[in-house]
Parts: C-alpha cells; sequence; structure tokens
C-alpha cells in the first residue's frame, strides 16, 4: 500500500531540498516522487542529500503541472497552514496517514507540498480534497521542505504498520482528472445558462469547488452531476433552436 502514495513538491527551489525529501520518504517505505515545474532539475547536489535515495531521484517524474500530477489519483491531501481565504476541510498529520492508508487500496494517494517560501497557491489548493498542517509550535513553526514531507511519511508509515490499511473504503471515488473534467463542464454550463459572466465570475467557482471537495461525490454521483449539466445544456440549444 506504500507504493500507492505519491509525494508531489510542487515549484521547489533548491534541488538539495528534493534530494533531502527522497531521503525522507525511503526511510519510511515511500517511493513514488514527482516533481513539479522544479526550478532546477535532480543534480549532484540532489544525489548527494537523497544519502543512498539516488534510486527515488532516479524514477522520479517532471510534469509541468500540478493537474498532470495528479490525475490518476483519487486522494489529493494539499499541506496548508490555515489562514486561508477559504476555509478547507482540515487534517492533522496523523490523520492525514490514517486516511491515505484508508484509501489506499482502491486508489493512488497525493500528498503535495508547496514551495519552501510560500507554499501552495490557493488554486492549487483548491485542488485537494484535504488539506493538512502540521501542528508545530507556534514560536518556532519553522519547518522546512524534508521536515514536512519526513513528518507526513511517517505518519503514513504508523498508519500502514497499525493496519488501517486492513479494512479499505468500499467507496468507488473519482480521480483527480475526473473532477477536473466535471468542474469545467460545470463552469461551461453556468455560462452558458447565465449564472455567471465571464468577465466578472467572482468567487463562483472556488466555492462550488468547496463545496462538492466537502462533499466528495462518488464516481456515480458525479456521473448523475454531469448528466444533469448535459440535460441542462441540451434544453438550452432547444430553447435557442425555437
Amino acid at each position: 500500500m506504500l507504493e500507492q502514495v505519491r509525494i508531489v513538491l510542487v515549484n521547489t527551489s533548491h534541488t538539495g531540498n528534493i534530494g533531502s525529501a527522497a531521503r525522507a520518504m525511503k526511510t519510511m517505505g515511500l517511493s513514488d516522487l514527482c516533481l513539479v515545474d522544479p526550478v532546477s532539475p535532480p543534480d549532484g547536489q540532489s544525489v548527494a542529500l537523497a544519502a543512498g535515495a539516488s534510486d527515488i531521484l532516479a524514477n522520479a517524474r517532471i510534469v509541468p503541472t500540478l493537474a498532470e500530477a495528479v490525475a490518476d489519483c483519487g486522494l489529493v491531501i494539499g499541506t496548508s497552514a490555515r489562514s486561508r481565504t477559504w476555509s478547507w476541510p482540515m487534517l492533522d498529520a496523523r490523520q492525514a496517514g490514517e486516511k491515505a492508508m484508508t484509501e489506499a487500496p482502491n486508489h493512488k494517494v497525493a500528498l503535495v507540498f508547496g514551495r519552501e517560501r510560500t507554499g501552495l497557491t490557493n488554486e492549487e489548493l483548491q485542488q485537494c480534497h484535504y488539506h493538512v498542517s502540521i501542528p508545530a509550535n507556534p514560536d518556532y513553526s519553522s519547518l522546512n521542505l524534508a521536515m514536512a514531507v519526513q513528518t507526513l511519511s511517517y505518519e503514513v508509515r504508523m498508519a500502514w504498520l497499525a493496519g488501517s490499511h486492513h479494512e479499505p473504503e468500499a467507496t468507488d471515488y473519482p480521480l483527480a482528472d475526473d473532477l477536473e473534467r466535471f468542474y469545467a463542464h460545470l463552469e461551461q454550463t453556468l455560462l452558458e445558462t447565465g449564472f455567471i459572466i465571464k468577465p466578472h465570475p467572482g468567487q463562483v467557482m472556488t466555492k462550488l469547488r468547496r463545496l462538492f471537495n466537502r462533499a466528495r461525490p462518488e464516481d456515480h454521483e458525479l456521473n448523475i452531476l454531469r448528466g444533469i449539466l448535459t440535460s441542462v445544456q441540451r434544453f438550452g440549444t432547444h430553447r435557442k433552436a425555437e
């Protein structure tokens, strides 16, 4: 089940941090590393700081966007501080590990880490089902990237050792790529009906993403929603033809 967990690093600035993150992963038995638009690809410094985890670096996938990195994942958890404009379903590190192992038998799980200085953007966080915050000392909460990867990888391993993966969740959830197609379909339908106006979309889609990510529709429920949207579009086309 540990092979089902993917560590995703977004726009990492320092190649040494990539190597240190790979080392943190390997000590906990994780091996699937994906790099989203790194400032520089892994290099000699990465290999040096990987300290024996160079195989993870060699097999790491590099992609241009977070959407591509998590397209085949059914659960996406993004690291975040709590102070965001729109609150999102939150997990602590232990809950994130347990949630990952509960769903890993059914689909890939992604743990997403942002930039060293600024973390993940709001747009990137909106692609996650849950946000996870590591409850560090509020007087000195300076965790570097590898420390954060180590902490969450440890919690994943502890959940795996505890055997929580023996009772997988029976629910079939859509993959991230399916959800993104749904959101595109939803936005197009709302534009066609005039519910939102392209020059002034406001925060409607952000709020709707938050709603559906919180509700976590299952596969068959998402199919129903897509069917409703198609029906609305057909009705609008029929009315225009009259």
